[in-house]
């Protein structure tokens, strides 16, 4: 399986996933990127995935199922363009010989969902739309700060080796955050070097993988002395688990 981050707007990817000859895409808020890359790799689009309704995401969706007559896959509880197959935790959807599996992650919007497969001798992989970036976490648009840390919880349990397929390219800002929350963990001004020299060089800093984010992302980490002190620190409000991941968002929100 190749994995290719299609670069739209000023920093959103769409994932492609695709073995040479057929192809799906995840997120496509823009079909010139998907036609442009289709085209290059001679490839047929079998499906469309969507993970949440924001415009960033679906834009695209109409465009590429009209070219294409790809099928679409989108969370059950959001305003989808139709015709799509709406789904639901526990749900599983079957393209390029592989299962993708349904999570629901509700916090950035109400309905947001996410897929998880497992490509044979492959790492798995995670599309989770804007549940998760590397180093931070979407912005509270929908849910609650409560139902975002169950969100992240739930991803955070998948396999280390899992890659994390964001759908921004956000990873130096929130670096830059993580490491104000967080100044003595080594990981992360080891991974931001890193960044820097990926993204110096034009190239994504995407996907990451489970195991660096459960070091290195904040918003993994609240349960953790050396994040929950300096979230309390900050704001004093921020006592229980669910408090100090919701003041931890909100120092993220303000933080410049």
């Amino acid at each position: 399986m190749n994995l290719l981050p299609l670069p739209a707007f000023t920093d959103n990817y769409i994932w492609m996933l695709h073995n040479g000859r057929d192809a799906l895409v995840v997120d496509p808020g823009d079909a010139q990127p998907v036609m442009d890359a289709l085209q290059r790799h001679a490839l047929t689009l079998q499906s469309i995935l969507v993970t949440h309704h924001h415009a960033d995401h679906t834009g695209g969706v109409n465009a590429l199922r009209d070219a294409t007559g790809a099928r679409v896959y989108g969370p059950a509880r959001e305003s989808i363009p139709e015709p799509l197959t709406r789904l639901v935790e526990g749900d599983v959807v079957h393209s390029l010989g592989l299962d993708f599996h349904v999570l629901d992650v509700p916090g950035h919007t109400a309905g947001h969902i996410a897929f998880v497969a497992e490509p044979a001798g492959e790492a798995p992989l995670l599309f989770c739309g804007d549940t998760l970036f590397s180093a931070g976490c979407g912005r509270l648009f929908e849910g609650t700060a409560a139902q975002m840390l169950h969100s992240l919880e739930k991803l955070a349990a998948l396999p280390a080796n899992t890659r994390v397929c964001c759908t921004h390219e956000y990873t130096l800002s929130n670096l830059r955050f993580a490491v104000a929350v967080e100044p003595g963990n080594s990981d992360l001004r080891d991974y931001r070097a890193h960044c820097q020299q990926l993204r110096a060089q034009g190239l994504p800093t995407l996907p990451s993988s489970m195991a660096l984010e459960i070091r290195i992302n904040p918003f993994l980490r609240s349960h953790l002395p050396s994040v929950a002190e300096p979230v309390r620190a900050h704001d004093p409000q921020g006592t229980q688990a669910a408090g100090v991941f919701a003041a931890l968002r909100e120092w993220k929100n303000t933080f410049k």
